[in-house]
């Protein structure tokens, strides 16, 4: 198919163009201009970024919680895999924080793996993760798997002395 042969139909050509379409902005469009925006707006766009990476957790949580349900509460290859990841990933997030925030760091910072680099980002993203480690530790309760009744820590209690001795 011969696509100029479209161009010079009369039936494309009388159409207006769509809202929002300017022919001089189509065609100076094609090569980007560097230096066209302000470190200003990077880093508010970096800010954004590092919000989006600090929420991630959470936006990851309702999922987690469907694969735990569906797991089911008995304790069986399945569901302790599933409980192990959700343990797991918590621990392995805080560990890399430092290198996965520092490309979100302003460009004036003189260390961009360092804690105060977007401290409030770092912040939400560890209580983010201390909320999936609580969801994690709650699915283990429910298993059974936390020593969290009496009858748990019978190995470690002591017998008391027997007061008296019955003899019949």
């Amino acid at each position: 198919m011969d696509y100029a042969s479209l161009e010079s139909s009369s039936k494309w050509r009388n159409l207006p163009p769509p809202p929002g379409f300017s022919k001089s902005n189509a065609s100076s469009s094609k090569a980007p201009m560097k230096g066209s925006g302000s470190t200003a707006t990077y880093d508010e766009l970096k800010v954004k970024r590092a919000w989006d990476a600090a929420l991630a957790p959470v936006k990851a949580l309702p999922m987690q919680a469907f694969m735990l349900y569906m797991s089911g509460g008995g304790v069986q290859i399945f569901s302790m895999g599933i409980v192990f990841m959700l343990l797991l990933t918590p621990f392995k997030n805080l560990v890399g924080m430092n290198e996965s925030f520092a490309q979100f760091a302003p460009t004036n910072s003189k260390n961009p793996k360092a804690l105060t680099a977007v401290p409030l980002q770092k912040l939400v993203f560890i209580a983010c993760n201390l909320l999936t480690l609580g969801v994690g530790l709650w699915k283990c309760k429910s298993m059974g798997l936390l020593p969290t009744g009496s009858g748990d820590w019978l190995a470690f209690e002591t017998r008391g002395m027997v007061s008296e001795i019955s003899l019949y």
